[in-house]
C-alpha cells in the first residue's frame, strides 16, 4: 500500500520467507526513525528499529488507537473469494496468542468471521512451536499475537500473514496471497505485496518484584 500513513512497521511481500529473514526489515525500520545529520554516519540500531515497529498495548483504548492509524487495503483482485473458498481445504491458518493479551483476542475474532466466510480452518499455536518457528524463519520475536498459513499436509512451509492484529480487509488481502504463494501461482502485479505488519501485540505481564 503506497502513500500509507502507518507508524513505520515489519514489511511487506514476504514472497521468499525461507530463505529471508526479518533482519532486513528491521533495518529498514530502524532508518525510518533516524533523522540524517550532515556528516553524521547511519548507524542501524536493532533495539531502536523494534521499538519503531512493534507497538505494546495493554488496554483497547491503545489497540484502537494504533489500530486508527493503520491503512485499510481497497483493492481486491476479481478472484480473491473464489481463491479462499478454493484453496480453503488445502491450508491452515494458525496464530500465536497469550493470557490477557486483547490484540490477540481481536485478532482470533477477525480471523474467525474470515474463516467462517470463506471455510477456512483458525487454530491456535503453543508458545513453544510460536518461538521454534519464528527462529526457524529468522524472525525477531516480537509478542503476541503472530499469525501464520501452511499447507495442511506440509507443517514446514509457513507464510505469516500478521504480526499483531490488523484489520479485517488487510488480514483477507494477506491470506489471498499467502495461498496463492503457497500453490505456487504467482499474483497479479497490483496485489503482489502484502499489507505491513501492524506489530500491534500484547503488552507483556507486568513482574512482580519479590520482597
Amino acid at each position: 500500500m503506497t502513500g500509507s500513513t502507518r507508524p513505520p512497521s515489519f514489511a511487506s511481500a514476504w514472497t521468499c520467507v525461507k530463505e529471508r529473514g526479518a533482519h532486513a526489515v528491521l533495518a529498514m525500520a530502524a532508518l525510518a526513525i533516524v533523522t540524517p545529520r550532515p556528516g553524521a554516519a547511519q548507524v542501524v540500531n536493532r533495539d531502536r528499529a523494534r521499538a519503531a515497529a512493534v507497538h505494546p498495548v495493554a488496554d483497547i483504548r491503545s489497540m484502537r488507537h494504533w489500530l486508527a492509524r493503520v491503512p485499510v487495503t481497497r483493492d481486491f483482485p476479481p478472484d480473491l473469494a473464489a481463491t479462499l473458498r478454493a484453496q480453503s481445504s488445502l491450508h491452515v491458518v494458525e496464530m500465536t496468542t497469550a493470557p490477557g493479551c486483547l490484540p490477540c483476542a481481536d485478532l482470533w475474532s477477525r480471523l474467525g468471521q474470515l474463516a467462517a466466510r470463506y471455510g477456512w480452518q483458525a487454530r491456535t499455536i503453543s508458545g513453544q512451536d510460536a518461538a521454534l518457528r519464528s527462529g526457524r524463519l529468522g524472525l525477531p520475536w516480537v509478542g503476541h499475537p503472530v499469525a501464520w498459513v501452511r499447507p495442511h499436509a506440509d507443517p514446514g512451509r509457513l507464510i505469516p500473514i500478521a504480526i499483531g492484529t490488523d484489520h479485517g480487509p488487510n488480514l483477507t488481502r494477506n491470506l489471498y496471497l499467502a495461498a496463492k504463494m503457497l500453490s505456487g501461482v504467482r499474483p497479479a502485479v497490483a496485489v503482489r505485496a502484502m499489507s505491513k505488519f501492524t506489530g500491534i501485540v500484547g503488552a507483556p505481564a507486568p513482574v512482580l518484584k519479590r520482597r
